[in-house]
């Protein structure tokens, strides 16, 4: 009898909700069952004021419905992978490993500017001249099998500010001191959001770190192949 296939729960960044991950899945399927739920004021949860608290029961709620004995790997990219450590540091016991990729910037200091930075120009912008933006960048950096989901679904504008000060209030690397499960640190070499992966990678008990030669913040989009790969590899690892 064919074992039960493991389940990935992959959870994704601001402004595109799960179908961020529409290629990934169609990819990875094969192999492992893929859950790619909606944070709050994304996709279908948009009507759900953004609360750290509230994002990290949406992803309970993904990886804690899996069957009885199927292991569970949680990948977050950006906000997502903050969302997956907060989850972790509370109940790594329920994961056979999780991912973080672009999400490994100390929220203080130059961290904290980052995030205020992402905030600021999406309020100061507005969702008509963001999308425009986001269309063309979108277009020209990833291939169409990726692009295409986000660009017929749009973009979700709302509270962006509220969410980065949420990561900003707590999520730092201490987060991972908890985390009992292996741990996968992956960032590109441009990506402006893991600048502190060293200090992520030390608080954690069991932690491999995989870079992205040439990828960018947006390497689940730029590079889908390549993050796919990694993702299976450490599945196939630790379940």
């Amino acid at each position: 009898m064919k074992a039960p296939r493991a389940r990935l729960v992959l959870v994704h960044g601001t402004r595109v909700s799960g179908v961020q991950w529409a290629a990934h899945r169609r990819w990875l399927e094969p192999e492992f069952e893929v859950v790619t739920p909606d944070l709050p004021r994304h996709g279908q949860s948009v009507d759900i004021p953004f609360t750290m608290g509230a994002a990290v029961e949406i992803v309970a709620r993904a990886v804690e419905s899996a069957p009885d004995g199927i292991p569970v790997v949680l990948a977050g990219h950006s906000l997502g992978g903050y969302v997956a450590m907060t989850y972790a540091s509370q109940h790594s016991d329920r994961l056979a490993g999780l991912v973080l990729m672009g999400s490994t910037a100390v929220p203080s200091g130059p961290g904290a500017a980052v995030y205020r930075a992402l905030g600021w120009a999406t309020e100061t912008a507005g969702p008509e001249r963001m999308t425009r933006f986001n269309d063309r960048i979108l277009s020209r950096i990833s291939p169409p099998e990726v692009a295409g989901p986000i660009l017929r679904e749009g973009y979700y504008f709302t509270d962006i500010p509220t969410m980065w000060a949420e990561v900003m209030a707590g999520g730092r690397p201490d987060l991972l001191d908890t985390v009992t499960c292996p741990v996968l640190i992956v960032h590109g070499t441009l990506d402006q959001v893991a600048v502190n992966t060293r200090q992520y990678a030390a608080h954690a008990r069991d932690c491999r770190v995989r870079t992205i030669r040439g990828g960018s913040h947006l390497m689940p989009l730029t590079h889908p192949w390549k993050t796919s790969a990694i993702i299976a590899e450490f599945a196939r690892e630790v379940t």
